[in-house]
């Protein structure tokens, strides 16, 4: 008779290939440039205004990965968050190369299972904009740019300059929210995680 059991699961794919897909840039010994810890953290906080429970869902990635060496736990992956000079709770560290690779894999991995709902939010914006309409007459977007502005206006430091000229605005809060939509979507097109990677250092490497 034939063997009727299930072919055994592929292993889950190796940490140190997966990191090495996204290049080194930085030359030895440049800090990792704040402004792309800043962007990585507002990729992250757009996943969390898309997916309820977002924190958890990384760290299911995380672990899917074999990222945990990196990314253990919860604690852990707020901490490498705080690294975006723009949060209340910044804690003036750096990102390790690796570390921010994780990141990114993780922004890639949630991306990629969102692709449905990013492409119908954005072309839901598209239509709206086309036909003169506020972003608010259609349910999800409107659900996902009041979820984003909630979290940003709690997480980010208001004392900040950029962050208090978002803060007054909801008209660019919506705008820097629908520009982070389309970065999340970006990262599922054929290696977009990689040109992501290397769009992070634009400017800051000679």
């Amino acid at each position: 008779m034939p063997n009727s059991s299930p072919a055994p699961a592929s292993p889950p794919p190796n940490q140190a290939y997966l990191l090495g897909n996204l290049p080194n840039i930085l030359p030895e010994g440049k800090a990792f440039p704040r402004r792309a810890q800043q962007q990585i953290d507002l990729l992250l906080l757009a996943l969390e205004a898309l997916e309820l429970g977002g924190s958890e869902l990384m760290l299911a990635s995380a672990k899917r990965l074999e990222l945990t060496e990196i990314i253990p736990h919860r604690v852990a992956l707020w901490r490498l968050r705080c690294s975006n000079p723009w949060r209340r709770s910044h804690t003036h560290r750096n990102l390790t190369p690796d570390e921010a690779k994780a990141l990114i894999l993780i922004l890639g991995d949630r991306s990629k299972k969102l692709t449905a709902l990013l492409r119908q939010l954005l072309i839901a914006e598209q239509q709206l904009r086309a036909r003169q309409l506020p972003l608010d007459n259609h349910f999800r977007l409107s659900e996902y740019l009041e979820r984003f502005r909630v979290h940003f206006r709690s997480r980010m430091n208001s004392r900040r300059v950029r962050v208090m000229l978002y803060n007054e605005s909801k008209q660019d809060l919506n705008e820097l929210a629908l520009d982070l939509l389309k970065k999340l979507l970006f990262c599922t097109g054929t290696v977009g995680i990689q040109r992501l990677w290397v769009s992070l250092f634009d400017g800051e490497v000679s």
